[in-house]
């Protein structure tokens, strides 16, 4: 039987959403192994003179505890 184990994690990016999400996965993977998904909660963006300069998204990282 695994144990998995749920941290949520805030990231940006000045180009995507996508980009976001999978800088949450490679901050994570920096302390935490065995990574089994990710699930973005939430998305934003930070709006400046009409233009988005940064996306955001709110991510649940879940990974296996050995």
């Amino acid at each position: 039987m695994s144990v998995l184990k749920v941290i949520e994690i805030l990231a940006s990016s000045p180009f995507s959403w996508e980009d976001a999400a999978a800088s949450a996965v490679k901050t994570a993977a920096k302390t935490v192994k065995e990574i089994r998904s990710v699930n973005v909660k939430n998305q934003s963006a930070v709006v400046v003179k009409n233009k988005i300069t940064e996306y955001r998204v709110n991510a649940k990282i879940t990974f296996e505890v050995v």
